[in-house]
């Protein structure tokens, strides 16, 4: 007798679920991250024959682009209310030159490959540069800073969580941009000009300003509003709540609604920095990112599982290991040439620049809004670079930032010792010491 397909979904959520909470203890002395787990899980379940469902983004592209949408925006929440430091032009200097020379530096080298390695034509080309550039905001939860108030925020862990919070939104333009081409089908002037006062200018800060304003005002609600403050309630949901209002206002304006998510989310942190509050917010979102997660992964694997990577060449392979070992840790080196970071601190967020959730987000949202050609082929170009940077980077991540962690006193961006800031630090960590020597890491791993 068939399964029935709808109680298979509901064993299949349940194993999902409680994968979230024991893989991590299980996998902590292990040389494996969840993500990759659930991959593999993924493979398994759908190889075996078991489902009749095939998980396949060709097939189901809105599916896809809605599913790892709604990832990314609840990641990018829990990802702005972690990050202790205030912002500033000097404090995030580090952040602006991942955005502003590191993306666009991957960005070319990506769509010169495509171009000249891989014969796509530009559009094609530069769509898979704009879909491989950004660091997923999802799957670096092990390389960036601690929950708030945790104090973990070395140079290294915040410069990765900043760049992750931002770049999404920073990228987008160049999606626009390859929309366009692939629908004019030739780069004119007037297409450059309406393409950087819309995508590149209207756009960013549509996001940038919309995601402040509301954050302010939920910030005002939750922690200074006269008599129902949302901090009262002691309820995380507020995180999902601003979330999906943030992004839903900053969309209806035609902005960047990653962008105001993770800006939204500085500015409720801002209105009250210290309050136990954003703990609460955090973890909430912190787990809706997680179960999202997992259930993405495992329908990757699945689509692996289904033929995703059937149109790879040895030349695409080449160009997605290029891309992971030399472009992105190349381009993160020179982007941060002139700060008092160390070299290995360069180096290091170089080849952190993990890929994951959001390219997915990105090639699906291109490929149902405009006509490209071999979109089978970028398709899986772009699974095969995810798949390797979980590989690599789930295995190396966690040992690596153990090792960065452990050495010498962090260093300010102007090349001064970090005392101030370092003071602060240490305080940080004194006041939360008694609350983290009970809670253990929410990836699971010893410290």
């Amino acid at each position: 007798m068939p399964f029935d397909p709808y109680i298979l979904f509901l064993l299949g959520l349940g194993v999902v679920v409680l994968l979230i909470s024991w893989l991590p203890l299980a996998l902590r002395k292990l040389p494996l991250s969840l993500a990759i787990s659930c991959v593999g899980l993924g493979v398994l379940v759908f190889a075996s024959g078991a489902l009749s469902f095939r998980p396949n983004p060709l097939r189901f592209s809105t599916l896809t682009e809605h599913l790892t949408e709604l990832v990314v925006i609840v990641s990018l929440m829990g990802a702005g209310l972690k990050i202790d430091r205030r912002i500033g032009w000097r404090a995030w200097s580090s952040s602006w030159r991942l955005i502003a020379i590191t993306m666009p530096l991957s960005i070319a080298g990506v769509t010169l490959m495509g171009v000249h390695g891989l014969g796509l034509g530009l559009a094609s080309a530069l769509l898979l540069g704009a879909v491989l550039a950004p660091t997923d905001p999802v799957l670096a939860s092990d390389v960036q800073v601690g929950p708030p108030r945790s104090g973990e925020d070395g140079e290294v862990r915040f410069a990765l969580t900043s760049e992750a919070g931002l770049n999404d939104g920073f990228a987008f333009p160049f999606v626009h941009l390859a929309i366009a081409i692939a629908a004019a089908g030739v780069v004119t002037p007037k297409l450059l000009t309406d393409w950087a006062g819309v995508d590149g200018l209207w756009r960013v800060a549509a996001g940038g300003g919309v995601g402040w304003l509301v954050g302010k005002a939920l910030g005002w609600l939750t922690f200074r509003a006269p008599r129902a403050r949302l901090s009262g309630t002691g309820d995380g949901l507020v995180a999902l709540g601003a979330t999906f209002v943030a992004y839903g206002i900053t969309e209806a304006v035609h902005g960047y609604g990653f962008l105001a998510v993770f800006v939204a989310a500085l500015a409720l942190r801002a209105t009250e920095r210290d309050h136990a509050f954003h703990e609460e917010m955090h973890d909430f979102a912190e787990q809706i990112e997680r179960l999202l997660m997992l259930l993405v992964l495992v329908l990757f694997g699945g689509a692996i599982a289904s033929g995703l990577l059937a149109s790879l060449t040895w030349r695409d392979a080449a160009l997605g290991l290029v891309l992971l070992f030399v472009v992105r840790p190349l381009a993160g080196w020179v982007g941060l040439i002139g700060t008092a970071l160390p070299q290995r601190d360069r180096l290091l967020i170089g080849f952190l620049g993990i890929r994951g959730i959001g390219s997915f987000y990105y090639l699906a949202y291109a490929l149902n809004h405009g006509r490209f050609e071999g979109w089978d082929r970028l398709w899986a170009i772009t699974g095969f670079v995810v798949l390797i940077s979980i590989v690599i980077h789930g295995i190396t991540a966690t040992p690596m930032m153990r090792w960065i962690d452990r050495r010498g006193r962090p260093v300010s961006l102007e090349g001064a010792p970090a005392g101030v800031d370092e003071l602060g630090l240490m305080e940080a960590k004194r006041r939360d010491q008694a609350a983290r020597a009970t809670r253990p890491r929410r990836d699971g791993r010893s410290d």
